[in-house]
């Protein structure tokens, strides 16, 4: 593995969850890999798991971790070619991205997107540069239209839990105060989509995801009927992706907030979500602090996919 930004870069979903087993079983197996390679993790925007995971994963494999805050603990970078730079930003990002892959081996970088230009965000702009001019691996800690760190965390977490071979899986929009990127669910359905369970989405009117996200997934705006007989709830906010909305909050109804009215339906469901979660906004305290939250366990898991991720990018360079 060169790049990781999707599910495509994974050649066998099977071989890649039985290597994250035996990650989580032997983390600390493979530290000669790492030794001596340094892991350069490139923050745009805030983060908590994103952060700490990798980093876990990172000094689990026995590397050099450097952590860069663009905007705070660098230069402001430009990103549009052809500008004249008379504002606040002294760096161009092609200048910057060479320099940053002259000091580590491996490049981690976290971008959402911006909601100024649809085109720009879905055509990734700046996690392309970065794959285009550092000369090193690249990896996605989140992208303007994908989360694969966290969908395989998703992926490996309902796969220890499953009760079924091939569980109903639901994937509910919840409100949310702010307008938040597509990348989460995006990424999700792409991951579940790869997988022979039942899938399905369901969010109001409005909300729909990219066709090609969308895939196979059935999608359901009967929030009830999405939810009977799921053994999964995963839920997230998104705005919307199809124009004139494009990155606005057009609902904020509370009727899809989930709840234990609408968990009873289910056939006992375990509840997921990435975090940061909204409380009773995206989900009510009842069940997010029920026995069948799963949350901790799915974050905890974010170190296994970034340290599977990064075994096997370290094993392309050995």
């Amino acid at each position: 593995m060169r790049n990781f930004t999707s599910v495509h870069d994974i050649e066998d979903l099977n071989v890649a969850l039985e290597k994250a087993k035996w990650v989580k079983d032997n983390p600390y197996a493979n530290q000669d890999l790492g030794k001596n390679k340094t892991l350069l993790l490139i923050f745009f925007n805030s983060s908590l798991r994103t952060r700490l995971s990798t980093q876990k994963a990172g000094y689990n494999l026995g590397m050099n971790v450097i952590v860069l805050d663009i905007n705070q603990g660098a230069w402001k970078l430009e990103t549009e070619r052809g500008v004249i730079m008379d504002g606040d930003k002294p760096e161009h990002i092609l200048e910057a991205i060479p320099v940053m892959g002259a000091y580590c081996d491996i490049i981690g970088v976290r971008s959402f997107a911006q909601f100024e230009n649809k085109k720009d965000d879905y055509n990734e702009v700046i996690l392309n540069q970065f794959i285009k001019y550092s000369g090193k691996p690249v990896f996605s800690m989140e992208a303007a239209t994908r989360h694969p760190l966290q969908s395989f965390a998703d992926l490996i977490t309902i796969e220890e839990f499953k009760k079924t071979d091939c569980p109903k899986v639901v994937l509910t929009w919840a409100p949310h105060p702010k307008a938040l990127p597509q990348a989460v669910p995006n990424s999700f359905a792409e991951w579940m989509n790869a997988t022979d369970y039942e899938f399905v989405i369901t969010h109001p009117k409005g909300y729909e995801l990219e066709e090609s996200f969308v895939g196979n997934a059935k999608v359901e705006y009967n929030v009830e009927k999405a939810y009977k007989g799921a053994d999964f709830i995963y839920a997230k906010n998104w705005s919307p992706y199809n124009d004139p909305n494009y990155g606005k909050v057009i609902s904020k109804d509370r009727d899809w907030t989930v709840d234990s009215k609408k968990m009873a339906l289910t056939n006992n469901a375990y509840f997921m979500h990435c975090l940061p979660v909204r409380r009773n906004m995206i989900v009510t305290d009842a069940v997010i602090e029920s026995s069948q939250s799963i949350v901790i366990q799915e974050a905890a898991n974010r170190v296994v996919s970034a340290q599977t991720v990064l075994k096997e990018i370290l094993l392309g360079l050995a």
